[in-house]
């Protein structure tokens, strides 16, 4: 924790080194403004002593309290002055100092002053770490075939400083594969600031991204300032406001912007990443999106497979959703039984892994016990077992002929242990009891490789492929 003293006065720059060196303090001195940007660039200080009149140099105090607000806005700065008057306190403040100081000053009131400026400094740093510690934790989880051809096309970009557009299924997970780039790439140590564009009221869009800047408050930062050398992450891109479409295209081309109310230029080094739920191509031919935000935005397109497609991740993925429960919560930490397993497996989730973990939380808020999470404790089903043991039928299966019941019967218990394993039969014959060759005529039998012509869930059947079992 270093403090940077900054005054074309050499007794005072050294008195005032003197007396923090005596509090432990870490100490840098600076008589110019090239000296002080020198420095700043060297290593960016835990706070800054500031005076406002300095000669021989550049800039002055103002001037470089602007300058370290754009590129250090975590950095406090006190400034201090001789020439001491009401209005150059307001407009120190107003550029962002975190206090001024009228020389002569009281050592006692530096001291005051100095010591809750550092205050402020470590609480912002903690800040980061925390938000940093969280984007790390933010874990990738998964085995199946679809989720390893995702991470291994996120992996492609993390060293790269290219957009990357994500696609997918609201509750798919596009979110945290924006953080899981994040946190490996060289901007980990930077924020990550998260852009709502569907929350943010179209109005004040431009004020919440770029800042302002009015005589009574001052500079206000907005998003993109704030994810200076990290990266911004654009969430629902296509709800974003056409006349901010235009300004945020302005932005990636110039990597800069002034803040509304402001005249100054303010330059960010920033990646954007986006993600829509939506067909961009038919949003540009409705007029609703613009074709040269989509070209600049779309330069890496990754797809985010819904839950549908990875099945197989379905239990690793409850098992961390219930041990993020109990420790966030306190809520049981309950196994999963083998049979509620192959019914999550089997269930429809239009919301993703945003409903599995819905889904998680409401089982252990409601349940009973540490005992093992059952079948019946999971909602949202049509079928299940009554009284005496008896399988209570849809109704679509109870008004068919026994033979056409059967068949379609057999027909959706197979797609769906199939789907639940991920198209692989050897596993899925094992599960349900057959030879993998019988499975294979089974399935001749009941039309699936046939239909899958004509648009069934079922693709292909392929006897080669790199594990030695046979994919659907």
């Amino acid at each position: 924790m270093s403090i940077l003293i900054v005054d074309d006065e050499k007794d005072i720059r050294e008195l005032i080194g003197d007396i923090l060196r005596d509090e432990g303090y870490t100490v840098r001195l600076a008589g110019t403004s090239d000296a002080c940007m020198a420095e700043i660039n060297a290593e960016a200080p835990s706070l800054m002593i500031l005076d406002i009149w300095l000669k021989d140099s550049r800039m002055d105090g103002i001037d470089i309290l602007k300058t370290v607000r754009r590129s250090n806005p975590d950095v406090p700065v006190v400034i201090i002055s001789g020439h001491g008057n009401i209005e150059i306190a307001v407009a120190a403040i107003k550029q962002g100092a975190y206090d001024f100081i009228e020389k002569p000053f009281n050592i006692d009131q530096l001291m005051v002053v100095v010591s809750r400026a550092m205050e402020t400094s470590r609480l912002r740093r903690e800040n980061q770490d925390l938000r940093r510690r969280e984007v790390t934790a933010a874990e990738m989880l998964g085995g199946s075939p679809a989720f390893r051809a995702l991470k291994a096309q996120l992996d492609k970009v993390t060293k790269s400083n290219g957009r990357v557009m994500l696609t997918g299924q609201p509750g798919s997970g596009k979110e945290l594969a924006a953080r899981y780039i994040h946190a490996q790439s060289g901007r980990a140590q930077g924020p990550f600031v998260s852009v709502s564009s569907a929350t943010i009221e179209p109005e004040r869009m431009e004020e919440v991204l770029f800042g302002r800047e009015s005589p009574d408050r001052g500079i206000e930062q907005g998003l993109l300032e704030q994810g200076h050398g990290g990266i911004v992450y654009f969430d629902e891109v296509a709800d974003m406001p056409p006349g901010t479409q235009s300004k945020i295209l302005r932005v990636l081309v110039d990597q800069q912007f002034t803040r509304a109310g402001g005249t100054d230029k303010v330059r960010v080094d920033l990646r954007v990443i986006s993600s829509t739920t939506r067909n961009l191509k038919a949003e540009i031919a409705q007029g609703r999106f613009r074709q040269e935000l989509f070209d600049r935005l779309n330069v890496v397109p990754i797809a985010v497979p819904a839950l549908s497609e990875r099945r197989e991740d379905i239990p690793e993925l409850a098992r961390h959703f219930i041990g993020q429960f109990h420790r966030a919560q306190g809520l049981p930490n309950r196994p999963l039984s083998p049979e509620a397993e192959a019914m999550l497996q089997t269930m429809h989730w239009p919301g993703n892994i945003r409903q599995l973990r819905n889904v998680i939380e409401r089982v252990l808020i409601l349940g009973e016990g540490t005992g093992p999470i059952e079948p019946r404790e999971l909602p949202g089903q049509e079928a299940g077992t009554g009284g005496e043991g008896r399988l209570i039928l849809g109704g679509a299966l109870a008004t068919l002929p026994m033979r056409e019941a059967r068949e379609l019967f057999e027909r959706e218990y197979l797609l769906t242990q199939i789907n639940r394993f991920g198209g692989n039969i050897s596993r899925t014959a094992n599960f349900v009891g057959m030879e993998r060759s019988a499975l294979h005529r089974k399935l001749k039998s009941l039309g699936v490789v046939t239909a899958s012509k004509s648009g069934a869930r079922i693709a292909r059947l392929d006897e080669d492929d790199d594990d030695g079992d046979d994919d659907l």
